[in-house]
């Protein structure tokens, strides 16, 4: 999960092409509809902008192409009442699936049902629309944090003073946040000094202004679970900003390029992340959602394993990209989750 440090502009809706063409010919071989092709999906996202999203959106567009169906990507502005409006305009547009990509779920319940009641398929990633008749992709939010507080303890012990970046109401963050309650249950000497983040169009540069009041009333910490990779840049700047980078590591979820470049330079506190490749999230969101429309049965949760990625073995191995990554941690760039022998790989 990754939010942005810049919103992207909205074109006119009414006139967006759809992103990638659908094949006349069909798929040989694939069930119906998929056989004639003319399939129409939409990705209707609540935030499109920063690396994961980018990524992300790149993932589903590529495995789109390869299904040969229409994909309508809607831009996500962090803005709930739009949201809502995209899926209905998804809706008239005759999509057979939707993917809904982040969001609140208090603002997408009736709209989501409205789908469902015309014959529409939906899946949702990292929003939690309590329907069962919605499958849910995941990047495995509690194993991110697990393996991300794991390498945490084994760096740091089981006694040090911590700060805590986290917003409640996100479904991703609040997965992680079960994992660091009971990481603190079962390591008593974890002291949790302060909790603090924000997620907004600025959220690192707005972490970073709350990370250094939080720094300054509490010089004793030395440790920050940041499980988003915007909030541990704020929280990055923010000590480079104070002069503390030396005395100070971070540990977050997700990972891009920028995150990279962040991770492997010099001084940088940011010492490890646990992540999901995003491309691979988007494709899979898209195989699940394509699943469902040739009636073949998906699993309510639909999981995407992490894997540790630390700036020691980031260095060693000379990564400074995500594609680097993906070449060199195989496990980084594939996934067996929802997938079918008719359906092609997506190539990104």
């Amino acid at each position: 999960m990754t939010f942005p440090l810049r919103l992207m502009a909205l074109s006119a809706i009414a006139i967006l092409p759809f992103t990638a063409p659908a094949s006349a010919e069909g798929l040989p071989g694939a069930p119906a509809p998929f056989d004639k092709g003319g399939v129409k999906l939409a990705l209707i996202s609540y935030i499109s902008a920063g690396d994961f999203f980018q990524a992300y959106q790149a993932g589903a567009e590529a495995q789109a192409k390869a299904l040969g169906v229409d994909l309508r990507v809607f831009p996500g502005r962090q803005d709930a009442a739009e949201q809502r409006e995209q899926i209905l305009q998804a809706i008239n547009l005759g999509v057979q699936g939707i993917v809904v990509d982040h969001g609140l779920p208090e603002s997408l319940g009736d709209v989501v049902q409205q789908a469902l009641d015309k014959g529409i398929k939906v899946v949702a990633f990292d929003v939690n629309l309590n329907n069962p008749k919605i499958p849910q992709v995941e990047q495995s939010d509690h194993k991110l944090a697990e393996i991300a507080l794991q390498q945490a303890l084994k760096d740091n012990g089981t006694s040090f003073e911590a700060g805590y970046v986290y917003v409640a109401g996100f479904a991703p963050l609040d997965r992680r946040n079960e994992v660091w309650d009971k990481v603190k249950a079962a390591n008593p000497g974890i002291v949790e000094k302060a909790r603090f983040g924000t997620v907004s169009d600025t959220t690192a540069t707005s972490t970073a202004d709350q990370a250094k009041a939080v720094f300054q009333a509490n010089p004793g910490i030395s440790v920050v679970f940041a499980p988003y990779d915007e909030f541990a840049r704020g929280v990055k700047l923010a000590a480079a900003d104070l002069g503390i980078s030396q005395k100070l590591k971070i540990y977050s979820a997700d990972i891009s390029t920028a995150d990279i470049q962040e991770i492997v330079e010099e001084g940088s506190p940011w010492v490890a992340t646990a992540a999901t490749n995003p491309a691979v999230v988007g494709a899979v969101s898209i195989r699940a959602a394509a699943l469902q429309i040739a009636g073949e049965t998906v699993p309510a949760s639909i999981v995407v394993d992490p894997v540790l990625v630390t700036q020691a073995e980031l260095r060693s191995a000379g990564v400074t990209t995500i594609e680097d990554l993906a070449k060199k941690i195989p496990a980084f760039s594939t996934s067996a989750a929802a997938t079918a022998s008719w359906i092609p790989a997506a190539a990104f």
